[in-house]
């Protein structure tokens, strides 16, 4: 056999599973951990918020306090982990976060707490959040060959995360005390940056530039928008947000408890965060040659995601459209993650994964603050039955743009061929 043919079998053959790096087990473990006390945040929030005496509306300003730093900061994020590497600012932000955490316990068991002390600490938090999200792109091709996989691995625990993290605060709240759960959200981001540690002895393309911020955030759009497949998707994601995930949470959470009960509701929450595993195990084994395209079609079922409360379907037949929707949700983030880590030069990923976080993020609250008024003008059956027609139309036009329909996948990694061991 020639030297030519055995690099042929080499490129043909497929990448070592993610699980092989120690990189990428350290990795998986602290992200794990950091989404478990996401996942935990929204309770344990709402219940001090609550226990303190400032009712929904003061659990809305802390909401917000937290939310405003991220969209506001975010792209800034992506600059200063292009500018110090993803590894440093995320283990900075895993230790703002738990210092915030503990902070806010502390409050909670010593003082008569005040809610602009919940909204500061919130806001730090938030802050360090968006220091925190732009590196997580250009961490996955640096402790993972098989992208894919490693990105269907990644959102598997997200959801196994978001379905336990609500349970796990709920748990701690009744059974021990609310300061106690921050306690523990605390501990879960301090294991993440234990997990995160080791991993500065990676090789990452650092910006060793003296341009100043904005020409780094000009450089970073300049590469956004350079790419009309990839502003193509956020543009589109834009209008999805603010029309489509905008409106369902809190109108279709509110329309299923009135349709099913409150425990109806939980078992439907259940099922699409179950269809969310499933597409993520999908994600990993399915691979089209054009991902976008194929991620896009599956996120026309989560168009029923909507539909079934604004149709008052029965609990089984929702309960389905939630593991369907879920599934396409699921296997469509997977697409996207790959096609934007394995077609993004690693030294400007953190900052083009900043303007995709901030593209998709900010319209959202937007969306849910105009949820409750067009309710109450024109019923939230018809506000959530637009919705799912919006979300219809929005993947069709993505799939009509032609950039996004001719990407297909990467015929080589971006990233350096990894060794076993940190």
């Amino acid at each position: 056999m020639t030297m030519d043919e055995v690099t042929a079998l080499r490129e043909q053959a497929p990448p070592a599973s993610p699980w092989r790096s120690s990189r990428f087990r350290l990795f998986f473990t602290a992200r794990s951990t950091s989404l478990l006390g996401d996942g935990m945040l929204m309770v344990s929030l709402t219940t001090a918020v609550l226990g303190a005496g400032y009712g929904a509306g003061g659990v809305g300003y802390a909401l917000a306090a937290w939310m405003a730093p991220i969209v506001v900061l975010v792209l800034f994020g992506g600059v200063l982990a292009d500018r110090f590497t993803p590894q440093v600012m995320m283990v900075g932000a895993d230790v703002v976060r738990m210092v915030a955490m503990l902070v806010l316990a502390g409050l909670l068991v010593a003082t008569d707490i005040r809610l602009w002390h919940i909204m500061a600490l919130l806001a730090l938090s938030g802050a360090a959040t968006a220091m925190f999200q732009p590196g997580l792109a250009s961490l996955v091709p640096q402790v993972a060959e098989d992208i894919q996989r490693a990105n269907a691995l990644l959102r598997i625990s997200e959801a196994i995360c978001t379905l336990l993290g609500p349970g796990i605060a709920g748990l701690l709240v009744a059974y021990w005390d609310v300061s106690g759960s921050f306690v523990v959200i605390a501990a879960a981001y301090a294991l993440s940056a234990l997990g995160l540690a080791p991993l500065r002895k990676l090789s990452t393309a650092r910006d060793e530039s003296d341009d100043p911020m904005l020409h780094r955030l000009a450089t970073g759009w300049h590469e956004f928008r350079s790419r009309s497949w990839l502003w193509g998707v956020i543009s589109v994601w834009a209008v999805y947000g603010l029309f489509v995930f905008g409106p369902a949470l809190p109108l279709g959470a509110a329309l299923l408890t009135e349709q099913h009960g409150a425990s109806g509701y939980g078992w439907i929450a259940s099922a699409d965060g179950a269809g969310t595993i499933v597409g993520g195990l999908l994600g990993m084994r399915v691979r089209p040659r054009r991902p976008l395209v194929a991620g896009a079609c599956a996120m026309f079922f989560f168009a029923l995601n909507p539909l079934a409360p604004a149709l008052g379907w029965s609990f089984a037949l929702t309960a389905a459209t939630g593991v369907v929707a879920g599934c396409g949700f699921a296997f469509w983030g997977v697409m996207w993650a790959t096609s934007v880590q394995s077609h993004i030069p690693l030294a400007v990923l953190s900052r083009v994964s900043a303007y995709d976080v901030a593209g998709s993020i900010m319209v959202i609250p937007l969306g849910r603050a105009l949820a409750g008024p067009a309710a109450d003008a024109y019923g939230a059956d018809r506000v959530l039955l637009f919705s799912s027609v919006v979300g219809v139309v929005c993947i069709g036009v993505m799939l009509s743009i032609p950039a996004i329909r001719a990407l297909e996948r990467a015929p080589k990694q971006l990233a350096a061929p990894l060794a076993d061991g940190v």
